[in-house]
């Protein structure tokens, strides 16, 4: 895959969510596989049981299967808790290049905001446009899912 030399804008989103920065990064590292919505956003759809992340530059997240089968969507490229992370992001079953994600947890009063910043689209080549146009409606129920368990947490 080639990178594209045409600048693509980069998905913002945030939420604020009612609980400190430390639980809110907990709860969006550790606590992924309790809140990420699996049957719309996985790799392996009904299939997928679970999604495993691993808190560490180097870590990875992998969607885990019904059969045995894991799925790695990225590789964490920094790790500062409970500030920020950024992700080598590329959920496919055969990646050829990655985008970035990075989320940071600042706080505010009554909780955390959240925002995730994904960007990099670039480096997806003649599908950047494509993956950014569906990135971003789609980061909404995922994030709209960290918001209702964290809530639920409360």
């Amino acid at each position: 895959m080639r990178r594209t030399t045409q600048p693509i804008e980069p998905v913002r989103k945030q939420r604020q969510v009612p609980i400190p920065p430390e639980r809110a990064f907990e709860l969006f590292t550790a606590g992924m596989g309790r809140w990420w919505p699996l049957s719309t956003h996985s790799i392996a759809a009904a299939d997928a049981t679970g999604v495993r992340f691993e808190g560490r530059v180097g870590g990875q997240i992998v969607e885990l299967t019904a059969d045995g089968t894991e799925h790695l969507w990225a590789v964490v490229t920094t790790w500062d808790p409970p500030h920020r992370l950024v992700l080598s992001w590329h959920p496919t079953i055969e990646p050829e290049a990655a985008s970035t994600v990075e989320v940071r947890f600042l706080p505010v009063e009554g909780g955390t905001r959240v925002e995730l910043e994904h960007r990099d689209f670039e480096e997806l080549g003649e599908v950047g446009p494509v993956a950014r146009e569906n990135y971003d409606p789609g980061w909404e129920p995922v994030l709209d899912r960290l918001l209702t368990r964290a809530e639920a947490s409360t």
